[in-house]
């Protein structure tokens, strides 16, 4: 499995965006970061500039949201959502979806509830657990 360095995954980001300003070819997993991306036009700067930010922490205490860790948990529900897994993700997100009426939304409440799951998971060195996912899927929307 590719277990990519914080460094090696923001790059990895701001590259693929580069490449579709470019008009180079892309990667399947290039064209949905790229997606993604076109989602977010607050973040495209920082993306240009990567290596002025690829050091850069963001703490919450600090009130400010980690564009990359952003962009990153989006990848992550775009894949989940791709194979349903977990099982019951995609029937989630649809069903917020038409409560919200806004697909950026939806996926949006899908990031929170992902972010609570991972952070579960390290606060009791656990691995995610897909049941609290869902869980938390289902008291949004």
């Amino acid at each position: 499995m590719f277990t990519p360095s914080r460094d090696e995954a923001r790059r990895f980001l701001a590259g693929a965006w580069a490449k579709f300003g470019a008009g180079q070819p892309l990667s399947g997993i290039e064209q949905r970061v790229v997606e993604i991306v076109a989602l977010h036009p607050e973040y495209h700067g920082l993306l240009a500039q990567v290596d002025r930010h690829v050091d850069r922490d963001w703490t919450p205490d600090a009130g400010s949201t980690n564009p990359f860790l952003h962009l990153s948990l989006h990848l992550a529900v775009a894949e989940q959502l791709a194979i349903d897994q977990p099982p019951g993700i995609r029937g989630e997100y649809e069903r917020i979806l038409r409560a919200r009426g806004d697909a950026h939304a939806a996926l949006h409440d899908v990031l929170e509830c992902l972010g609570e799951t991972v952070w579960q998971a390290q606060r009791t060195g656990g691995g995610p657990d897909g049941a609290l996912y869902l869980e938390c899927l289902r008291r949004k929307g």
